[in-house]
């Protein structure tokens, strides 16, 4: 009776822990809708693991940012973003059946799974990280406009060791604000995000270059109506 007493106290413990979290997550998730997030776990970690190193970071409005900006990680990253709930379940079926088939197991990570990620959570290729990043996305996709949502995305997004956001980005490689940006360094910035510790704005390897064409024929093929009724 006394270890039954104790299972049922520990259980009991563990569901109001879990239960204190989630209504912490759901809070904060609340509050950043409306408040401009002051930094990213990501940014933490690279502040840990580099602490005499200085990181950039510029919290810019979706109004300061030029539309080819949103347009080219939209091309680049997640084309149905509009549309799916913040999971695309769709884009996971498909590259499920890819992998059956023999091809390599691609991401199908959404815009909104990779805000999850840099906001709240770590790097790595863990199935419960994966698992926690697609609820928390579920849940900014409940909680927050679709603007809201790219527009902390190209904030926090990494685009070069150190250097989180668009507006920092711009600066440094094109040594101009981010409203300013072109179509041709929309897509340069998109094309190193899959990879940003290794691949470079500044001097982009003919993978970048190669990338970036194909980014700037999708967003071509995509035009600047398909983000307008965010």
């Amino acid at each position: 009776m006394a270890k039954m007493s104790g299972a049922r106290k520990f259980l009991r413990l563990l569901g109001w822990t879990f239960g204190g979290a989630l209504v912490l997550i759901v809070l904060v998730m609340l509050l950043f809708r409306f408040v401009n997030p002051p930094a990213s776990a990501f940014m933490l970690g690279y502040q840990l693991e580099y602490p005499h190193k200085s990181l950039a970071y510029d919290w810019v409005s979706m109004s300061e940012i030029s539309p080819w900006m949103p347009l080219a990680v939209v091309a680049s990253e997640d084309q149905r973003f509009p549309y799916h709930a913040g999971v695309d379940f769709e884009a996971i079926r498909q590259a499920l059946s890819e992998y059956r088939a023999g091809e390599g197991l691609r991401g199908a990570s959404t815009i909104t799974q990779q805000t999850a990620k840099n906001l709240f959570l770590w790097n790595g290729r863990s199935f419960v990280r994966k698992a926690i990043e697609a609820v928390l996305a579920l849940g900014l996709d409940g909680l927050w406009p679709k603007k809201r949502v790219l527009e902390v995305y190209l904030n926090i997004a990494e685009f070069g060791p150190g250097i989180y956001g668009v507006e920092a980005a711009s600066q440094a490689f094109f040594g101009k604000p981010a409203r300013h940006l072109s179509e041709y360094q929309a897509a340069r910035l998109a094309a190193v995000l899959p990879n940003p510790k290794v691949l470079s704005a500044a001097s982009p390897s003919s993978y970048v270059l190669e990338r970036e064409a194909w980014i700037r024929g999708q967003m071509a093929q995509l035009g600047l109506g398909h983000l307008r009724d965010l």
